[in-house]
């Protein structure tokens, strides 16, 4: 076991043999890491109250919190961001320094850096939230392209760029 991966009440950090996990994340108790998975530095996923997923092909960026919550597969968490008891549905992305708290996104959403969403928010599908607190607005009706803003922040390219990082991650 690594020095930061820590067991907690008997359940301990499971990482899938392909993810890439930095030596300089946190991982506590009930933590699930899926395959191509990749958390960077100064991340902390702690699943002591409840757990911790991170799905396949989804980036947990620098500096990011992970408190009982889920990401779904092809989610990008952004550097900062803090998801507390949060659910992130497949292919979202949650913007820098973003705050996602008892509260669920929905798949292809994109959450605005700094966006604060609060306690009970149900963000549909395909949405952008943005402000503080969060405004909800379709996709269809921003000037968003969001295959554009999914094709450049790609967690494909960010689990290359773990894989080239050969001294950072396990």
């Amino acid at each position: 076991m690594d020095s930061r991966e820590y067991e907690f009440e008997g359940a301990k950090p499971d990482i899938h043999g392909y993810a890439h996990v930095s030596r300089e994340a946190t991982l506590v108790g009930d933590v699930t890491i899926g395959p191509n998975a990749n958390v960077w530095p100064g991340a902390v996923l702690r699943g002591d109250v409840g757990p911790v997923e991170v799905g396949r092909q989804t980036a947990i960026g620098d500096g990011a919190i992970l408190h009982a919550s889920t990401a779904g597969e092809k989610v990008m968490v952004g550097h900062g961001a803090a998801l507390n008891d949060a659910h992130v549905a497949d292919g979202a992305l949650v913007g820098f320094n973003s705050t996602v708290s008892d509260a669920d996104i929905g798949d292809r959403s994109i959450v605005a850096m700094g966006t604060v969403v609060p306690p009970g928010y149900e963000v549909p599908s395909e949405s952008f939230v943005r402000g503080s607190p969060a405004q909800v607005t379709p996709l269809s009706e921003t000037t968003i392209d969001p295959d554009e803003v999914f094709e450049a922040y790609s967690s494909g390219d960010y689990a290359n760029l773990a894989a080239r990082h050969e001294d950072l991650f396990e």
